[in-house]
């Protein structure tokens, strides 16, 4: 589900910007160049170390990227591939547009992508749907050139061989000889290999559909077969007319694809077929391979999400043993957190004690490496002979996330490597010597460095300093800080809020209450930087608000779990909450707060209006799900159950029932070729709306998906918004 915008926070005033402090505009802030400074994008170290690669966007043009390349021993930089020379402007295939979808990089140009060889002296690029191989000496050779798209491009391990899936087979090219090998031909229709299959792709975070044994002679790849899956007829409906797409999309309660494992050897022979046990129901949620590439390790989940289990599979054999498997009495939060040891010990995270924290197992004996109320979010980085793992947490605030470091053996107290005051993104390399560390906060954009083992800076990758002639100077005077705080729900579980107010405000005013409120992501109340349209409406005497509700991620099983075959429920509760603390508030007009969400936010503003008519004075809702019978599988059955078992959490958690309800002003947006939250979800509520003679407004967007933004576009859906709250809460004094 897309995550909504969060907002802008004040900076000390240069002397220097004073005098060219400039009016914020809508123009200004989708415009270009980025407002927030360079905005580096897939930061990667190369495998020896001496390379620090990004996607880079255009000062002229912030949709579109190329690849560029630092050397960490001296900071030179130089642009590798420029997305513009080598671009051939080929139309993108369904299949490589629906992908970028779906990573929310719909609206991204030129390079979206890229992955180092094993030998850090080549880069595989893909591009406007060819693939291509770039070398540091500024060398770029074209590896296919054909009308339909190369997907999932991945370079072996050992740097000898690109393998792709080209019209739903799996393809392997020899890259010292150019020659290309179909490791499968029989893919066609609703049978594809190598690929992630939709579930996959939208709601697992797997991304990949074959994998890549250490000695580059195996790959393990799936078999997926969509023929059991429901046919609904996707209409795209573009400006130039209308496509109409018979996409297998596997709505809760029906069946899903059934997805298989193969071993392929690279050099031929008869594939073997990996035991993935009786039940062919299950979800394929992982697959890694040992460090000697002695076994797979499959994750294989159940259909209810309340079992999963830890595979060893012998590659020659295709024989699997469960090592071992965790349970849930709701569900169980996927993560990438496996790490498989040369001792043959495994590194994972577990919510069982409640939070997700850091076990390490052995012979079928677990030690707890970090506990307590907080989250581990990532395994970074491990060092056996150091004895340290390091991992990114939210330990000192949920308000931010760090790295720390903790042994490796046993249970020690995690220190912290990173300055309190941000919230921090971070990869590590193989061999844990190196850390590039993400970082930002409600006073600083986002900014990108090289650190060594203990967080120490090396290097300023994207330094982003707002002064001078940055971007963003000229807007810094108005700004006001975000302020936090905190209230208590029913059960006395604490909820966090963050509050922007206009400086020098002399009366009540009117408040825009955003919204996401749903699982697994979307949290508002966090110290980063982003979007600063909420800014242009504090800027116009607006306040804005955020509280996250229980239900959302990063608070541990409780906090989420709160939502278990009830959404629309606490959710609502504590954002009502909210409400009426903000009404109690000497700055807020108490009949002047509308609210606006996307997505999962706009469902939530659905059901706010529905639940507490005249509460609010207008509300927005994006994007959203009115019938969860109409989302996928994997999302929806994971919180709400089966509704071919058990249809009652359905009907009380739809938003599409009650739509009557809803008696203050309403603005419905969507985007008419949306495959994720699809556009019947919004049709449905206008014609129940219309049938009750109940009027409401709606501004649609042809040919975008779930994601509207872009060039122009982005300025529309915003404008459109802001011209409406003026419209119906009449604009600040």
């Amino acid at each position: 589900m897309i995550r909504i915008l969060a907002a802008l926070a004040a900076l000390s005033l240069a002397p220097s910007a004073m005098a060219q402090t400039q009016k914020l505009t809508l123009e200004r802030i989708y415009g270009n160049p980025p407002l927030s400074g360079p905005t580096p994008r897939l930061v990667k170290l190369s495998p020896d170390g001496r390379w620090l690669t990004s996607l880079r966007n255009r000062p002229d043009e912030k949709e579109r990227f190329d690849l560029w390349a630092v050397d960490t021993s001296t900071g030179a930089e130089r642009m590798l591939v420029d997305s513009r020379k080598f671009a051939t402007g080929a139309e993108l295939s369904e299949a490589e547009r629906m992908r970028r979808e779906r990573a929310r990089i719909a609206d991204q140009t030129g390079i979206v992508a890229y992955d180092w060889s094993a030998d850090a002296r080549s880069l595989l690029v893909p591009l406007d749907g060819d693939l291509y191989l770039a070398t540091l000496d500024g060398q770029v050779r074209r590896l296919t050139a054909t009308p339909t798209s190369e997907l999932d491009g991945t370079v072996s391990p050992r740097g000898k061989y690109v393998s792709f899936v080209r019209d739903q087979n799996l393809v392997v090219l020899d890259l010292a000889t150019g020659k290309e090998r179909a490791l499968t031909r029989d893919g066609r229709d609703t049978l594809s290999w190598g690929v992630a299959e939709f579930i996959a792709q939208e709601e697992m975070d797997r991304r990949r559909g074959h994998w890549w044994s250490p000695d580059d002679k195996r790959i393990a790849v799936a078999r997926v077969d969509e023929s059991p899956v429901a046919i609904v007829t996707r209409s795209a409906i573009g400006a130039d007319g209308t496509r109409v797409y018979a996409q297998r999309y596997p709505k809760a309660g029906t069946p899903n694809a059934r997805v298989e494992l193969y071993v392929f050897g690279v050099r031929g022979g008869k594939p073997v077929k990996v035991d993935l046990g009786p039940d062919p129901d299950i979800y394929l949620a992982r697959v890694n391979w040992t460090a000697d590439g002695s076994a797979l390790l499959v994750q294989r989940e159940s259909r209810d999400q309340k079992r999963l289990d830890l595979l060893s599979v012998d590659p020659v054999t295709g024989k699997s043993s469960v090592l071992f498997t965790e349970t849930a009495q709701t569900w169980i939060n996927l993560h990438d957190n496996l790490r498989a040891l040369a001792d043959g010990s495994i590194l994972w995270t577990s919510e069982r004690d409640g939070f997700s924290h850091l076990y390490r197992w052995r012979d079928g004996q677990w030690t707890q490496l970090t506990r307590g109320p907080w989250q581990v979010q990532q395994l970074l980085g491990v060092d056996g002979t150091r004895n340290r793992v390091w991992f990114t947490a939210n330990r000192d605030t949920p308000l931010e996330w760090h790295v720390y470091s903790t042994p490796l053996d046993a249970p020690g107290e995690p220190q912290r490597l990173t300055e309190p005051g941000y919230s921090y993104g971070a990869k590590m390399d193989e061999a844990a010597t190196r850390l590039i560390l993400s970082r930002s906060s409600t006073t600083q954009p986002p900014q990108d460095y090289l650190a060594d083992d203990g967080g120490k800076r090396l290097l300023w990758i994207n330094e982003n300093k707002v002064a001078g002639d940055h971007p963003y100077a000229p807007f810094l005077k108005s700004h006001v800080a975000a302020e936090f705080g905190t209230l208590k729900a029913v059960d006395g579980q604490v909820l966090h809020y963050k509050l922007y107010r206009p400086r020098g405000a002399v009366r009540p005013g009117p408040v825009l209450q955003v919204v996401y409120g749903g699982p697994h992501g979307g949290r508002q109340v966090v110290n980063q930087w982003n979007d600063p349209f909420y800014q242009y409406l504090v800027d116009k005497g607006w306040t804005v608000f955020s509280i996250d509700n229980r239900g959302t991620a990063d608070r541990g099983k409780r906090f989420e779990d709160a939502i278990y075959h009830a959404m629309g429920a606490v959710e609502v509760e504590d954002q009502l909450a909210g409400l009426a603390w903000l009404k109690r508030q000497p700055f807020v007009d108490p009949k002047r707060v509308a609210v606006y969400g996307w997505s999962y936010g706009g469902y939530m503003t659905l059901k706010l209006l529905e639940a507490a008519p005249g509460a609010f004075a207008a509300g927005v809702a994006g994007a959203p799900v009115t019938r969860w019978e109409l989302y996928d599988t994997h999302y929806t059955e994971r919180f709400l159950g089966n509704p071919a078992i058990d249809p009652k959490p359905y009907e009380s958690s739809d938003a599409l029932a009650n739509a009557t309800a809803i008696r203050d002003p309403l603005l419905l947006i969507h985007g008419m070729s949306d495959d994720n939250v699809v556009f019947d979800n919004s049709t449905a509520l206008m014609a129940k709306l219309q049938a009750a003679a109940i009027p409401f407004e709606t501004m649609v967007y042809p040919g975008f998906g779930h994601r509207v933004a872009g060039p122009g576009v982005s300025v529309h859906v915003w404008r459109t918004i802001a011209t409406f709250l003026d419209r119906q809460l009449g604009e600040a004094k």
